[in-house]
């Protein structure tokens, strides 16, 4: 039996590629990985994420980037595209990219049966490699479910997590509450 070997693309490749395509891929370490197109709950879910972090960082020194926002994490050699981003300003970007930021303090992702174990493990290890990052969040579009943790210390993460709609999730890294329910606005879920 002969095994076929992937081939490994370098950076650039990627890019090129990517320019040239209609839909995003993520790039791992060499490995170009299409990504899936999502579902309406889970755009919205994210949509009603972005829009309430967005008025509430309004005219502070933050950005919030939603979904087509590209993240270069240099130790695991990983561009991602999270689905909801807040990035402390000055927005700092990959050197020679004007596409690729680096420095996010708040990311979330929107979990779909295909990516809630990527997106939960290696996908969060890689996350933490990230200095500037204090939150991250996982929103299960299935279910009423929220994931959140915080950064206290080097190699230190507190995790709660949230399973009701009348629940308020606060955010530490700009004091900013959310309500459950806000995050679930127009998700009808199955019963």
């Amino acid at each position: 039996m002969v095994s076929q070997l992937e081939k490994k693309y370098t950076d650039e490749e990627y890019f090129e590629q990517e320019l040239a395509s209609e839909t995003r891929s993520e790039y791992r370490d060499g490995e170009v990985v299409p990504m899936t197109g999502g579902t309406p709950d889970h755009n919205d879910i994210a949509g009603n994420l972005y829009v309430l972090l967005k008025l509430a960082l309004k005219g502070k020194d933050y950005r919030t980037f939603y979904s087509d926002q590209r993240l270069w994490l240099p130790n695991c050699n990983l561009y991602t595209y999270p689905d909801v981003m807040v990035v402390d300003k000055p927005l700092q970007l990959q050197a020679g990219r004007t596409d690729t930021v680096i420095n996010p303090c708040l990311i979330a992702e929107v979990l779909s049966k295909s990516t809630q174990n990527y997106d939960r493990s290696e996908k969060f290890v890689a996350y933490r490699t990230i200095a500037s990052l204090k939150e991250y969040l996982l929103i299960d579009q299935y279910s009423v479910h929220v994931e959140h943790y915080v950064k206290t210390a080097a190699h230190q993460w507190l995790f709660s997590e949230y399973d009701d709609v009348h629940t308020t999730l606060s955010l530490g890294t700009f004091e900013f509450q959310i309500q459950i329910a806000d995050l679930y606005e127009n998700i009808e879920f199955e019963a």
